[in-house]
């Protein structure tokens, strides 16, 4: 169902390349106005920051990537290759829903460009098509950045700090033990089996019930309850958006009614899910 986010040689979700921005080499380089990642409509699954958490829940389950470093992510499929909230064009498919930082500071980021040094670089990949020196907003005024260089450094900036945040956070929850292997079920009325979504992590509620009451309150004096419980309260989403596949002939099967009023009879999420 969902994995950890990888990228080819190494590079994160959905960057091809990296190239460190300069005045020097990119003075005349533009930044267009209308950009799309087309790529995006075969992922299913966005990295999300805890900074999110509270946004995202309302449009996407968030769930935690398989592996022995879980990260945060936000579902927008529940099968490989499946987006139900972006097109093939890369364009969005409902306006209305939240758009995860993460593709909104694409085709930037901040990078190391040398390993024996902490300092990050503002990079961009050349491969995406979002710059060129025809149209757009410049991204330099003479040798110096332009406002809107500024803002992007100062976003990805931003974007960096909240995964720092992010990676404190999953530590507390996995030093807590709290994380568990889930399994969704969705009983859809007219089929004879329910279908079975696995291969993610996501908070064992049975064993955040019976935490101590100063365990908890430590929890919650750090943050991370209110987080824990957005995670969970976006786990309902799960069945919408298997009928957002539905609807929109992305799976898993056509001919599955679109979804009746109420929780889907047979529909679990958790440990006792049905195989």
């Amino acid at each position: 169902m969902a994995t950890q986010p990888q990228g080819n040689a190494n590079l994160p979700l959905l960057y091809r390349g990296l190239e460190p921005l300069n005045s020097g080499q990119h003075s005349k380089m533009k930044l267009k106005r209308q950009q799309t990642i087309p790529e995006v409509g075969q992922v299913h699954a966005i990295p999300v920051t805890i900074d999110e958490f509270i946004p995202a829940q309302r449009h996407y389950p968030i769930i935690f990537s398989a592996g022995e470093n879980p990260v945060p992510l936000a579902l927008m499929g529940l099968n490989e290759g499946v987006n139900t909230y972006i097109d093939a064009e890369g364009k969005p498919i409902d306006e209305s829903a939240y758009m995860p930082a993460y593709l909104r500071r694409f085709p930037f980021m901040l990078a190391k460009l040398r390993p024996d040094s902490d300092e990050l670089s503002l990079c961009f990949d050349p491969t995406s098509g979002s710059l060129d020196e025809k149209e757009g907003d410049a991204l330099f005024d003479g040798d110096q950045p332009s406002e809107l260089t500024r803002n992007i450094l100062a976003f990805c900036e931003q974007f960096e700090t909240a995964g720092q945040r992010t990676h404190a956070f999953m530590e507390e929850i996995q030093k807590a033990e709290l994380l568990m292997e889930g399994e969704v079920s969705v009983q859809p009325e007219g089929a004879a089996q329910p279908f079975v979504y696995r291969g993610f992590k996501m908070v064992d509620e049975e064993k955040l019930r019976n935490m101590r009451g100063d365990e908890l309150r430590k929890l919650n004096q750090n943050g991370v309850l209110p987080l824990i419980f957005a995670h969970l309260m976006s786990l309902g989403i799960i069945r919408d958006l298997f009928y957002r596949q539905v609807q929109q002939g992305k799976g898993p099967v056509a001919s599955i009614p679109s979804a009746p009023q109420g929780k889907a009879e047979g529909e679990k999420v958790g440990n006792d899910a049905e195989a």
